[in-house]
């Protein structure tokens, strides 16, 4: 399988759950070059060897960071622009935080809480595409930005996170317009309830044997990732529904 041969693919919160399962698909998948972000070394170090067993010739660098702070941003972009030698093919925004658990309303929410949830799951992506821009409009590209259910519906108890995502969403429709003709394609996938340890903080009261392994959802960021996406843009995607019939639309 050779679907994201030649690609040089960054994505962040790449340690755990769907960005882990993203990483290593997107290695089985013939990707070029890796550069995997997150937080937590360990765990990320881990990823790092999994995908090198894949994928023994892979192009791979490791980068601890906050996507929370624009100087981890700044040193994101240049180290990868710098393993990759200033190509870069695919940016995916997949790290995200839930904020306090459990989640408080509106009401009681923390001012500081809501800035940091914003700041790691808004903010943080749009530092990440406008720095990460101009190396990708070189040679086109894609933009994925991961984000959720409740980036449309205003669910009670959900504060921050819902918000930075509906923020995500409309940022997500205001940067694929303004890239329309620059060969640059920015769309955006929700998941879907999947078994993830911040789904399962979220949601303590629920059974996450219901909910999809995140291995089972990737489909569509390979779509996405790859040339077959190439003049689809501005695209709202649910990787647990019929994705195909939307790219189609």
């Amino acid at each position: 399988m050779s679907k994201l041969a030649g690609k040089n693919i960054l994505i962040t919160g790449a340690s755990q759950g769907l960005g882990r399962e993203m990483a290593l698909r997107f290695a089985r998948e013939g990707a070029a070059g890796l550069s995997i972000v997150a937080r937590h070394v360990d765990e990320l170090n881990k990823v790092r060897e999994e995908i090198r067993q894949i994928a023994p010739r892979i192009d791979i660098v490791a980068i601890e960071a906050d996507v929370s702070k624009p100087r981890d941003i700044e040193r994101i972009v240049a180290t990868t622009l710098a393993q990759f030698k200033g190509r870069l093919d695919v940016l995916v925004n997949n790290a995200s935080t839930i904020g306090p658990s459990p989640m408080p309303d509106l009401l009681d929410y923390p001012v500081e809480d809501f800035r940091g949830v914003l700041d790691t799951n808004l903010i943080g992506p749009f530092l990440l595409i406008k720095n990460a821009l101009p190396a990708m409009i070189e040679c086109g590209g894609s933009i994925i930005n991961v984000t959720s259910d409740a980036g449309q519906v205003g669910y009670a108890g959900w504060g921050a996170y819902g918000i930075s995502k509906f923020g995500l969403e409309g940022m997500s429709q205001t940067w694929a317009s303004e890239l329309e003709d620059s060969g640059v394609r920015v769309n955006w996938v929700d998941p879907g309830n999947m078994n993830t340890a911040m789904h399962r903080a979220a949601e303590p009261e629920e059974d996450p044997g219901e909910w999809a392994s995140p291995g089972a959802v990737t489909d569509v960021f390979i779509f996405l990732a790859s040339d077959e996406s190439k003049g689809v843009t501005g695209k709202r995607f649910q990787a647990q529904e019929d994705w195909k019939a939307q790219a189609s639309k």
